[in-house]
């Protein structure tokens, strides 16, 4: 059963840490300037919204639906999606900052990352098929056992990814690049 219902509505400059969220739906809604900052933001349904200039820094998401849901110039650092509801499950991240957070598990295809910071962020065994990075920041960003056929790395940065380890059949690397899919092998390429 649904809390509460919002829909087409814009909140602005709300700061959560000291109004509470309230449970429920929020459907086709903007969010601008808001702080989610280490809140519970759990069992909370994000329907076709858009977070623009948001702080969701350590906040908890578990079982949060996130569908169809785009964040732009967002500080998301530290956040466990794979602890979100992986019912059709779909964003994009325009202009964010999402080191440390986690997609451990998730099935997200399609999903765009469009300059964004995803240092040390663990995308281990999660299918990202048709993926976009477009001039992302990967430093130490974990691959192991992902899915990452048909994703276009093309003006991605600092990536390490193993193609022993990885599915990468129709993905797309520049020569510039190519250098991250090779130093596991400990070899130098000038």
């Amino acid at each position: 059963m649904i809390d509460n219902y919002f829909d087409s509505e814009e909140f602005t400059k709300i700061d959560f840490t000291k109004t509470k969220i309230k449970k429920g739906e929020y459907d086709n809604c903007i969010f601008k300037n808001c702080n989610f900052e280490a809140i519970h933001a759990s069992n909370i349904q994000f329907v076709e919204c858009e977070f623009i200039d948001c702080n969701f820094s350590n906040t908890i998401v578990k079982d949060t639906a996130f569908k169809d849901v785009n964040f732009i110039n967002c500080k998301l650092i530290g956040i466990k999606f794979n602890e979100c509801d992986s019912f059709l499950l779909q964003f994009s991240f325009k202009d964010c900052q999402l080191n440390f957070s986690s997609f451990y598990q998730l099935k997200i295809p399609n999903t765009n990352f469009k300059n964004c910071k995803l240092e040390e962020v663990d995308f281990t065994e999660s299918i990202l098929t048709n993926s976009v990075f477009d001039n992302s920041e990967l430093k130490n960003a974990i691959f192991e056992n992902t899915v990452l056929e048909k994703s276009d790395f093309r003006s991605a940065l600092n990536f390490t990814i193993n193609p022993e380890i990885n599915k990468l059949k129709h993905s797309k690397f520049s020569k510039e690049n190519v250098v991250g899919l090779l130093s596991n092998y400990k070899i130098v390429v000038e």
